[in-house]
């Protein structure tokens, strides 16, 4: 019997890393129009974030006064900084308005927004009343609450007078100045984190509540049971995001006591140290090395607040 001979089929050449490499850009390349939709962002970041942000590193090795040759002087800025008892005090008075204004703020942003939770009525009205401060002109709150600290004619002296107790120089001491800096950021962004912590309680499933009404557990076991672990991740949100801006708090005191910092220089800031050494005293070199210890300053108690609240989760 013959039979017809069948040629071997040929055999299939492996992809080599040329071949492999001109398909995959290929590939790349016919996204282009997704890359071209994306880059107005990276091109603004770049030239609005990136390039600011190297010079400003650049910047703190050198001696610039804006309009001289820049001169390079090492680790000179630096040095003096940690020097600088100027710098020393304006760390303080940020640490401790950071404090004061932080901790309030969240705990009473919490409590709203539990009792908003419970709340059957006129909720949208609450919701609005308390975002309003938080949209609100920095600089005309910091005009308004300069008037309502005012030793004269001020709103809380007017109460302090009606009650029998001694008036206060709210904005020339330096306590008195600290009071009045940190209840304005309090008033600002109560509201602000009271709908994030209201937006995370109505994602705790009700059933939950109610086993543990069902239990006995009263309001208060049934908060720091089931509301706040669930909550965690909420507050370790709100805790950076307010840690960024508590630690870069400039505007409020820098309208109510003005660029010196007030009496004491009680009201002086990092973050107004460095305007008063950039704008002020035209020294940019030294301004982008107090830039660069904000920036370490803001990273440092993010890690610490980050760490925190992982070894609390991990614990439970």
């Amino acid at each position: 019997m013959t039979g017809t001979a069948i040629a071997p089929a040929p055999s299939a050449e492996p992809l080599t890393g040329r071949s492999s490499g001109q398909r995959s850009g290929r590939r790349v390349w016919s996204y282009w129009r997704f890359y071209l939709a994306l880059s107005p962002f990276y091109v603004l970041f770049a030239v609005f974030g990136l390039y600011p942000m190297l010079s400003t590193i650049v910047l703190a090795f050198q001696r610039w006064d804006g309009l001289s040759p820049r001169r390079f002087t090492g680790l000179d800025n630096f040095r003096f900084l940690f020097e600088d008892p100027t710098f020393w005090l304006s760390l303080q008075n940020t640490v401790v308005l950071f404090f004061m204004s932080t901790i309030p703020t969240l705990c009473i942003a919490l409590v709203l927004a539990v009792m908003l939770q419970s709340a059957v009525r006129f909720t949208g009205v609450y919701r609005i009343a308390y975002f309003i401060p938080n949209v609100t002109s920095l600089v005309a709150m910091a005009i308004f609450f300069s008037a309502v600290f005012s030793t004269n004619f001020g709103l809380i002296n007017a109460g302090l007078r009606s009650l029998g107790i001694p008036e206060q120089d709210w904005l020339g001491q330096p306590w008195g100045i600290k009071i009045a800096v940190s209840t304005m950021i309090v008033w600002q962004w109560v509201g602000y984190n009271t709908l994030i912590y209201l937006a995370g309680l109505q994602s705790i499933p009700k059933d939950q509540y109610e086993a543990a009404k069902v239990d006995g557990a009263g309001p208060v076991r049934t908060f720091f049971s089931i509301t706040l672990p669930q909550m965690r991740s909420i507050v370790l949100f709100t805790v950076i995001i307010s840690t960024i801006g508590g630690l870069q708090t400039f505007t409020e005191p820098q309208v109510m006591v003005g660029n010196s910092g007030g009496t004491g220089q009680s009201g002086m800031t990092v973050v107004l140290y460095f305007y008063r050494a950039a704008f002020l005293d035209n020294d940019y070199g030294y301004a982008a090395a107090i830039a660069l210890s904000i920036f370490m300053l803001v990273l440092l108690f993010t890690a610490i607040n980050w760490r925190i609240f992982r070894v609390r989760g991990d614990a439970k």
